[in-house]
């Protein structure tokens, strides 16, 4: 089985990789907490289109290696450089999901976009989660304490639920099954339970905004008006207005997870952007 290891952290990480097709390279960054079985839908897109497609499951995530630490957006991004490293990749276009926006805001930060020619930020949280004065659409403090605390508590039982919310499922039973819940859930529990908390940290409390000057290359960002997850007006909006050089859609209706109850009209929205 494909694994890179970086070595470039205080312990050794292998990271796992699928990696299909031949072109350009397209690599696909997962969400929390699942792996990259969640990019089903889009790999065989991109395949077909004529690009070489890799994804990878984060650290503590999937079947990669799950360190004591490390979960700082700095250690995940270093992972994303191995594998651009390793593999020899050039005029990559990295594509990140929710969390996974930040190891693509937080690579350009720290490694550059030389060997980057596009990113794309999918229902991302980038720029900022959290509440603050001066980003009150944000997440509670309370609120994301209260994640950390069932996580804590009763982290599967909590998994078990968060599903439904990241589907909007009440309002998409036409466009998602329980069999997917169930799938999903069996993906999320199965990763490390340490990975699951110390990311969620991450993705909670890492500001961004200072760091979206470096994303200095074409970028689309998508995100649905009924992300009840990660609200748009806290990530989508604000990173549309200080990304320089972006296209901007928004899916009527689409909740998080649109890459799957949306999966054609994100396929089409992505392949056109990597096309163009």
């Amino acid at each position: 089985m494909p694994f890179i290891t970086n070595k470039n952290t205080t312990e050794n990480v292998d990271i796992f990789y699928e990696d299909y097709g031949k072109g350009q390279p397209v690599i696909l960054i997962h969400g929390w907490p699942l792996s990259r079985k969640s990019w089903e839908h889009q790999v065989w897109k991109i395949v077909e289109s004529g690009y070489r497609c890799i994804s990878y499951d984060r650290r503590g995530f999937g079947i990669s290696s799950a360190p004591w630490s490390g979960y700082n957006y700095s250690a995940l991004a270093s992972d994303l450089d191995q594998i651009i490293t390793q593999l020899d990749l050039e005029d990559v276009i990295i594509v990140g999901f929710s969390m996974g926006g930040g190891e693509v805001v937080r690579y350009c930060t720290d490694f550059g976009t030389d060997k980057v020619a596009k990113t794309a930020l999918i229902s991302s949280i980038i720029p900022l989660v959290k509440q603050k004065e001066d980003n009150p659409s944000g997440v509670a403090e309370k609120d994301l304490q209260g994640i950390q605390n069932a996580l804590e508590e009763d982290r599967v039982g909590f998994l078990k639920e968060f599903s439904k919310g990241f589907y909007n499922f009440e309002d998409n039973k036409d466009k998602i099954s329980q069999a997917q819940l169930d799938y999903d859930f069996v993906i999320a529990s199965h990763a490390s339970p340490r990975a699951t908390i110390e990311t969620a940290k991450a993705w909670m409390h890492t500001d961004f905004r200072d760091e979206l000057k470096h994303v200095d290359v074409p970028t689309l960002i998508v995100h649905g008006d009924s992300d009840a997850t990660v609200p748009i007006e806290t990530s989508a909006n604000q990173a549309a207005k200080a990304i320089k050089d972006n296209v901007f859609t928004v899916i009527k209706g689409a909740p998080h997870g649109l890459n799957i109850t949306h999966k054609e009209e994100l396929n089409t929205i992505l392949i056109d952007f990597i096309k163009s």
